[in-house]
Parts: structure tokens; C-alpha cells; sequence
């Protein structure tokens, strides 16, 4: 009798648990979309709004300096709100910026309409992550994180490929209106999927978050974070023109690779949580490894249509992989070292992802303007070989912890 009265009252949890993250990944696939959707249309964009394909990558960059620096001053700013309320919120803004990014006319307006929307990534990710986690058992953490960053995996496959066609078709601002329109449809998610109960985020203090950023151990995660995911976008910022002017491919055809690549990051993206259940460091070297070793061979292989396809798949299949180990790695070592800030804690390395994916989108830049785009997978590779290089020593400190 009593197994089955915990059998009853568990089935209704678990179900709200599974809608709550439905509307989370409903919502990080419009983020995601929005994110990385400039990056099929960055020829274009640089086309109609007379700039340089390098000051359009700025776009990209200038959007993750604005999660990065907006992710952990605001979240721990409103750290105090309703953790439901602060995600309809969060959705509002969203819808603002695109929709501001759609009636631009402008490089400055649309750059400015990029880093308000910005503001709404940071938080949202942020306190997605923890809530996630809290939906599920301790042991099911990584793949809950993952399945909400399945919405940004799954704009990768859908909402980039979509949006470049659709940009290509009627036009880039057509593309952030229909991003606009799936800030509607994830605010209404939000709103009903759910619930309103949730667990309160916990209230840092300015010492704990001082702490945060003084921890030699989460100092660590999150240059992991930024050297590991960043490295990958020296090359991917620029993945149209590379695809257009080294690999051959006509303009059209690009969304179609994208849609390949997407599908690569989506799988990628749950075998990453799963891997990283049990031992998230140990996951996330050899994750590293791989993609380091990739990006390398793409330097050979870009000027080939089959060859260069084929390695860019597979540098997509490791460029998301790693997303839910580093998230739930930094949780750990938060709630390990300072547990009274672990919603900040995941701020900070949203914003350590974003500072990565702005340093890369930096780099990538300079190489082409300095030495060309064929170089940019390499360049890229360095930096991924740095996170190798911190994961293995962040490991030799978790293993020396254990011992004692």
C-alpha cells in the first residue's frame, strides 16, 4: 500500500516536471534561435546595411558581451522575484528586442536591438539551468539541463536554417520578426506550462558572489567554459562565408548545411548530458580532445565540398556537447563551495559562454581580415586545446580532493 500511494503522488510531479521543461526548451529555442540566426544571414546583413563582413560579426559578439556582462548582475539583481514571474518577464524583453531588430534600418539600431535582447539570454539561462536541475533527481541533473538546452540545440537544426531561409527569401528583417513571434508562442508556454510554485532561488549576498568570483576552483570552470565552447565560434561566426567562398557552395545551399550541422549539435547535445551524468570533468576532456583535433583537420579539408562537409558535421556534433557537463560542473562546484549562490554561479558561466563565444567571434575576425578565412578552424582549435589543457588539471584537483 504504501509503494503505491508513492507510486500516485509522484506520477503528478513528474508530469509537471515534464511540461516545465518543455516550456523551458520551448523558450531557449527561440533564444537560440535568435542567438545564432545572424550567422546565415551575416553576407547578407553585411550586403544591405554597407559594412564589412568583420564589423557584422559584431552582431554576434556584441549580443554575447551583453549576456555576459547582463547575466550575472541581473540575475543576482532579481534574485528576489518570483522565479515564473521573472521568466515571463524575461520573454517580454525578448519579444522587445526582436521585434526592435525588425524595424531597424540601421547597423547601430539593429547592434543596439541585438544587446537589449541579449539582456533576456543571460537571466533566462541562467536560472533555467538550476531550475532544471531541481525538477529531477541528483543523478538525472545533466540530462535535465540538456534537455532545456535541447530548445537551443533545436534551433541550431530548425530556427537557424529557417530563419536564413527565411531572411534570404523576404529578407532579414522578416527573419527577427518571425523570431519575435516565437518569443510569443514561448511566453505563452511559460505562462501555462509552468508551475508557479517553484523552488525560491536562493539570496546572495554581494560576499557570496564575491566569493564566486575569487574561488580559484569555479575560476577554473569558467575559463574551461569560456577557451572550450569559444574556440569552436572562430570558425562557426564565419561558417557561411567559409561554406560560400573556400568549400564552394552556392548561398542557397548554406541553410542546408546548417540544418545538417544543427541536426549534429542536437545529437551531440544529448549524448553530452548523458556522458556527463556520472563524471562531468572527466566527460568534458576528452569532449574537448575531439573537438580540438576537428577543428585542426578543417584547415585541410574546408576546400573540399565532400571532406569539408563532412569534418564540419562533425565539429558541430562536439560544439553543444559539452554544453550541459559545463553547466552542471559549475553547479556542483558551487553548491560544493558556495551553496547560498549557485543561481549567480550559473550567471557567471552563461556569461564565461558568451565571453567565449565573443573572444572567438573576435579572433575569427582579426584571422580574416589578417591572414583569411581558411585559417579560422585551427586558430579556433588553440584555444580548444586550452580547455583541454585546464580540464585535465581541473580533474588532477578533483581526484587530489577526493583523496583526502
Amino acid at each position: 500500500m504504501v509503494s503505491n500511494t508513492v507510486s500516485h503522488k509522484t506520477q503528478p510531479s513528474e508530469k509537471k516536471g515534464t511540461f516545465a521543461l518543455l516550456a523551458l526548451a520551448i523558450s531557449a529555442f527561440g533564444i537560440g534561435t535568435t542567438e545564432f540566426v545572424p550567422v546565415g544571414l551575416l553576407s547578407s546583413l553585411a550586403d544591405d546595411l554597407n559594412v564589412s563582413i568583420t564589423l557584422a560579426g559584431l552582431l554576434i559578439s556584441g549580443y554575447a558581451l551583453g549576456v555576459a556582462f547582463g547575466a550575472p548582475i541581473l540575475t543576482a539583481v532579481t534574485s528576489r522575484l518570483n522565479r515564473k514571474t521573472l521568466l515571463l518577464l524575461l520573454m517580454l524583453v525578448f519579444i522587445v528586442g526582436n521585434t526592435a531588430a525588425a524595424l531597424s534600418h540601421s547597423f547601430a539600431l539593429l547592434l543596439a536591438a541585438r544587446v537589449i535582447t541579449a539582456f533576456s539570454h543571460g537571466v533566462f539561462f541562467s536560472i533555467g539551468s538550476t531550475i532544471a536541475a531541481d525538477l529531477v533527481p541528483e543523478n538525472k541533473r545533466a540530462s535535465a539541463i540538456a534537455i532545456m538546452f535541447t530548445g537551443l540545440t533545436v534551433a541550431t537544426v530548425t530556427g537557424v536554417p529557417l530563419g536564413t531561409f527565411i531572411g534570404q527569401t523576404f529578407g532579414w528583417r522578416a527573419t527577427f520578426a518571425a523570431v519575435a513571434l516565437l518569443g510569443v508562442i514561448a511566453f505563452i508556454a511559460s505562462l501555462f506550462l509552468i508551475p508557479n510554485n517553484l523552488k525560491s532561488a536562493s539570496k546572495a549576498s554581494f560576499s557570496d558572489q564575491f566569493k564566486l568570483i575569487t574561488n580559484g576552483r569555479l575560476l577554473l570552470a569558467f575559463s574551461i567554459t569560456a577557451l572550450g565552447y569559444g574556440g569552436t565560434f572562430v570558425a562557426f561566426t564565419f561558417l557561411a562565408p567559409i561554406l560560400e567562398k573556400i568549400t564552394g557552395y552556392h548561398p542557397k545551399s548554406v541553410s542546408i548545411i546548417l540544418l545538417v550541422y544543427g541536426v549534429a549539435i542536437a545529437i551531440g547535445n544529448t549524448i553530452g548530458g548523458k556522458a556527463a551524468n556520472k563524471n562531468p570533468i572527466r566527460a568534458l576532456l576528452w569532449m574537448f580532445v575531439i573537438q580540438a583535433i576537428v577543428m585542426f583537420v578543417l584547415f585541410f579539408t574546408a576546400p573540399l565540398k565532400v571532406a569539408g562537409t563532412v569534418t564540419i558535421v562533425i565539429m558541430g556534433l562536439f560544439a553543444f556537447m559539452n554544453v550541459p557537463g559545463l553547466q552542471v560542473y559549475v553547479v556542483q562546484l558551487a553548491e560544493k563551495y558556495v551553496p547560498s549562490a549557485v543561481d549567480v554561479a550559473s550567471a557567471i558561466n552563461i556569461a564565461a559562454f558568451n565571453v567565449g563565444i565573443a573572444i572567438g567571434a573576435y579572433v575569427g575576425g582579426l584571422v580574416v581580415d589578417s591572414i583569411g578565412l581558411i585559417h579560422t578552424p585551427w586558430v579556433g582549435g588553440l584555444m580548444v586545446v586550452g580547455a583541454v589543457l585546464l580540464s585535465a588539471w581541473s580533474g588532477a584537483l578533483e581526484r587530489r580532493t577526493v583523496k583526502k
